[in-house]
This record gives structure tokens, C-alpha cells and sequence, in this order.
């Protein structure tokens, strides 16, 4: 390591002792800690460096807890998402994290910044033992530059990642050798028992999805792309809805793959980075992202050929989450600084694997708050013999796990965004087609960027629609690049009356899930949803 990279910087004043502290170093320097100290780390034959997770190749939700203390209890939406911890609990993960830390020969220190707009920018500091991580959240957060780094003083919240340590699991309020705790009052979040580096990621976003509702700026867990004429498009999606694909769009720039805030200025990525999933990507497909997996990039549980570190992006043998994890700027379209003016559109992305809902659909303030609080999604069947029919996932404001205040607060915020500033809301489906799973086809890539075009460029604003009879959305009857048959679902199945079982099956499926908000929603967003 450099001499700069080892002077001095104390962290006494977070209860560490460990004198070689190296604060913001670069990434040479990481990259070399990590092939020295780091079991299974290496360099791909693009540039990347290799890290393994360790046990945990994901995020674990249920053991995220939210420390319940006078200055946030009343804005907390408190249940099975946010759970409840005493302080005193905290206390002991703390000390436990910190005693970890301080057991280490050499510590990592990561000052930077959350939220490109200065008005809403928070500072962050991650302290951890991995170069992995560090070289993960360098990427993940807002880089300063050696005059921000100068008089960065001190962060608004600590990170104390000792997440190869356990927990203690008969400490009370632990369910798991896994905690994830975030305590608004101190303004630090500590992890124990998961190497899985997105737990800082996702913690720095639960920070700001608490912040900004004080100050009515809607967090939101998207990706945003701007047009050529300035005009930004902001596109909401769980997991293998296809949110980080579409976002990559030649046409348009990227202001972000993730978390946005939307302002009364406009929108403002919170990252400074891009986290993608890894599995069969290829430059055919993801040509943007492909090419920004290079020398700066951290690949997570990937497999390799150990002779030409060629990545076999295919092989799931260690987890199906692969991930790689990148400066925004590695992206071509990416544009820096990544903020942008109000949204013309909001596009709600779902994977509806029982292939029932319309591949688009434009949505009524309303429906928009309704499916936006019902955050749907369906993930396929699992191997179990017997076992056909997709899984329906709902997660509120496509986030839920990241949220801290009731869901519909976030919700109001969009419909007052959407009402002051014009937006559209549309539903796309990237699911199936013609038939639920094993039985249709996976909407084509194709068509679906086609769909998402004529959305930016106008077309679907003024095409005629038809009412869908059970989901009540308007469903455009033509779209520039879309066989016809397709865009209405039913038409598109063999069996019409096979159709009508699963459409049914799904309507009841979000009646049921919305139960859980009606008390807090209008008569209207709940007169919203399908008439199943």
C-alpha cells in the first residue's frame, strides 16, 4: 500500500483502535489488498476484480431491523418489513461489530457522498475489514473529489460493516447469526453475519427513503433515463422485471440503474454506481452493460475459467444472484452529474409469469397509487414435483423491503409528482404471453423496448385503448414494432377460457394483498384494482 493511502486517519471517535486505517484508497491499491488477503478473489480476463460473498449471496430482509427510539418511532411503518429492536440490543450488535473491527490488522474507509443534488446530499461513512467491500461501495456511492475528501469532516451516517462476525443468536431479537440494524436517532447501521455487500447498498437507500418524505422528495426505487430533448422517464421494477436492461437504452442517457429521488427540480440518482445482475449476460443482449465490466468493476459469485479468467456468465452453480458492480460513469449513455428535469412518464414494469396482464397499459392517477402500492410481480414455479403455477410476489411501491414509512405516503407523493408535473403512469409486462409459464413464451426483449420507445416518443400517448374487463386498465389497441394480437392478452391465448381462470385467479391475488393498505388508502385507489 501507498504511504498516502496509510497516514494516520483515526477512527477513535467510532470506538476503533486500529492504526492502519486506509481512507478512500485507490483502486489499484484495493485490488491488490483484495488478490493478497482474500480468499477467492481474482481478476477476469476483462479487467474485473472476482470477490466471493461468502454463505450469503443475497440480501437477507428478514433480518433487517430498525431500531425503535423517540426521533422516528411515530414515522416508522412498524411490521414485518421494519421490525422493531431495543436500543440496548443495538448497543450490544454495535460493540460486537466494533470489537470485530478491532481485532483486524488493516480497516477500510469509504467517505462519500449519497444524492447527486447538493440540496439533498448526505455523507456517508463505511467502515469495514474486506477490500471487496470497499471497492464495492466506491463504486455504489458518490465519489468526492480530493477537495470534497479534504473537508469532509464528519459523516452524517457510519456504516459498520463486521459482517464476518455473527451475531449473537440468543441476544433477544435475534432470529439468525445474520443482523442488519439501522438506528435513525444515532444515524449508523450495523451488519454482522453477511459479507453480502449489497446490505450497505440497500442500507444507505432505507436512509434515504426515510429522509425524504420529511422534506415531500419521493425516494423511489427505479431507474431514470433522459431523452434527447430533456425530457426523463423514470421506470419502477422488482427484480427480473428488467429494469437495469431497459434502463440501458442506446437511444436515451442513464441518470441511474436504481434509487432516485423526484423533487420539486426534478429527479436525482442517489448512487454513484450501477449494481446489475449477472446471469447470461452477453454482449448481444447487454451490450452496455458488458462492455462496463472492466478494470474497476467487482464481480460477485461468478464462475470462471481458471486458466483464461473467462466468466461463465451461465453457470449459477454458486447463486442464481450474480452481480457486478460498477461506476455509473463506465456506462456510455451515463450522464454526469446524474440529475435530470421532471418526468414525462412513469413506467411500472412487472414479470407477470401467469401471462395474463396486457404486454402495456395506461394507467389512471388511481391505478397508478394502487399498483404502485401493490408493487406486483410473479416469480416462476421451483423444480418441486407438482408444482406449475408461477409465484405472485407484491412488494409495495416496488421496494417494499426498503421502505420505512407507510406505503402510502410514498404513494400520495408520486400522485402529487404525477398530477403537478404532467407524468403518465403505464404498466408493462415483461412476463409471459400467450400462455402462463410453460405454457406461453416470455415476451421478447424486443417487443418490449419497442413498447418502451413508443412510450418516450409519444406514439402510445394517443393511440385508441380498450378497457381490460378484469384489470380495468386501457389497453392500447396498436404500438409501433407490436404484432396487434399481443397487445391484448386474452386474444393472444389458445384457450379463452383458460385465460379467464388464471386472470381470475391473479385479480384475487391483488385483492387479497391490498387488504393490508385499504384502511389508509381512499375509496377510490381501492375501487382501483381488478373487478375479479
Amino acid at each position: 500500500m501507498s504511504a498516502t493511502a496509510t497516514q494516520a486517519f483515526s477512527l477513535e471517535q467510532h470506538g476503533i483502535t486500529v492504526q492502519d486505517v486506509h481512507r478512500n484508497p485507490t483502486v489499484a491499491e484495493l485490488y491488490e489488498a483484495a488478490l493478497r488477503y482474500e480468499e477467492g478473489s481474482a481478476i477476469s480476463s476483462t479487467g474485473a476484480l472476482i470477490a466471493l460473498s461468502g454463505e450469503k449471496t443475497g440480501r437477507s430482509p428478514n433480518d433487517k431491523r430498525i431500531v425503535d427510539e423517540p426521533s422516528s418511532r411515530d414515522d416508522v411503518w412498524w411490521g414485518p418489513v421494519n421490525i422493531k429492536l431495543d436500543e440496548h440490543i443495538f448497543a450490544i450488535n454495535r460493540e460486537r461489530a466494533i470489537d470485530y473491527l478491532n481485532t483486524r490488522k488493516r480497516l477500510y474507509c469509504i467517505d462519500a457522498f449519497a444524492g447527486w443534488d447538493p440540496k439533498y446530499q448526505i455523507k456517508v461513512r463505511i467502515i469495514c475489514a474486506r477490500a471487496y467491500h470497499a471497492l464495492f461501495m466506491h463504486n455504489m456511492l458518490i465519489r468526492p473529489t480530493p477537495a470534497q475528501l479534504a473537508t469532509f469532516g464528519e459523516p452524517d451516517y457510519v456504516v459498520f460493516n463486521g459482517g464476518a462476525f455473527p451475531a449473537n443468536r440468543h441476544t433477544a431479537g435475534m432470529t439468525s447469526k445474520t443482523s442488519v440494524d439501522l438506528h435513525f436517532g444515532s444515524q449508523e447501521l450495523v451488519i454482522l453475519g453477511t459479507q453480502y455487500a449489497g446490505e450497505m447498498k440497500k442500507g444507505v437507500f432505507t436512509v434515504m427513503n426515510y429522509l425524504m418524505p420529511k422534506q415531500d422528495v419521493l425516494s423511489m426505487h427505479c431507474s431514470v433515463t433522459e431523452g434527447d430533448a430533456g425530457d426523463t422517464s423514470v421506470l419502477f421494477g422488482l427484480s427480473g422485471t428488467g429494469k437495469t436492461t431497459l434502463s440501458a437504452d442506446p437511444k436515451r442517457r442513464l441518470i441511474g440503474d436504481d434509487e432516485h429521488c423526484w423533487t420539486d427540480e426534478g429527479v436525482f440518482n442517489i448512487e454513484g454506481g450501477c449494481y446489475a445482475k449477472m446471469i447470461d449476460l452477453s454482449a448481444e443482449d447487454e451490450p452496455d452493460i458488458y462492455q462496463a465490466i472492466r478494470y474497476g468493476s467487482v464481480l460477485e459469485n461468478v464462475v470462471y475459467d481458471e486458466e483464461s479468467r473467462v466468466v461463465d456468465y451461465g453457470d449459477t452453480s454458486l447463486t442464481q444472484n450474480t452481480r457486478g458492480s460498477y461506476p455509473i460513469e463506465f456506462m456510455q449513455q451515463a450522464k454526469i452529474p446524474c440529475v435530470g428535469g421532471q418526468p414525462r412518464n412513469v413506467i411500472f414494469l412487472t414479470c407477470d409469469a401467469f401471462g395474463v396482464l396486457p404486454p402495456v397499459s395506461k394507467l389512471t392517477p388511481a391505478q397508478a397509487q394502487y399498483h404502485f402500492i401493490s408493487g406486483y410481480t410473479a416469480k416462476v414455479a421451483g423444480t418441486e414435483v407438482g408444482v406449475t403455477d408461477p409465484e405472485a410476489t407484491f412488494s409495495p411501491c416496488f421496494g417494499g423491503p426498503f421502505m420505512v414509512w407507510h406505503p402510502m405516503r410514498y404513494a400520495e407523493l408520486l400522485a402529487q409528482k404525477c398530477e403537478k408535473h404532467g407524468a403518465q403512469v403505464w404498466l408493462v409486462n415483461t412476463g409471459w404471453s400467450g400462455g402462463g409459464f410453460g405454457v406461453g413464451k416470455r415476451m421478447s426483449l424486443k417487443y418490449t423496448r419497442a413498447i418502451i420507445d413508443a412510450i418516450h416518443e409519444g406514439t402510445l400517448h394517443e393511440v385508441p385503448t380498450v378497457q381490460d374487463p378484469v384489470f380495468g386498465v386501457a389497453v392500447p389497441t396498436e404500438c409501433p414494432g407490436v404484432p396487434s394480437e399481443i397487445l391484448q392478452p386474452r386474444k393472444a391465448w389458445e384457450d379463452g377460457g383458460a385465460y379467464d381462470v388464471k386472470a381470475e385467479k391473479l385479480a384475487v391475488l391483488f385483492q387479497q394483498n391490498f387488504k393490508a393498505y385499504a384502511d389508509a388508502c381512499s375509496a377510490e385507489v381501492c375501487a382501483a384494482g381488478p373487478k375479479g
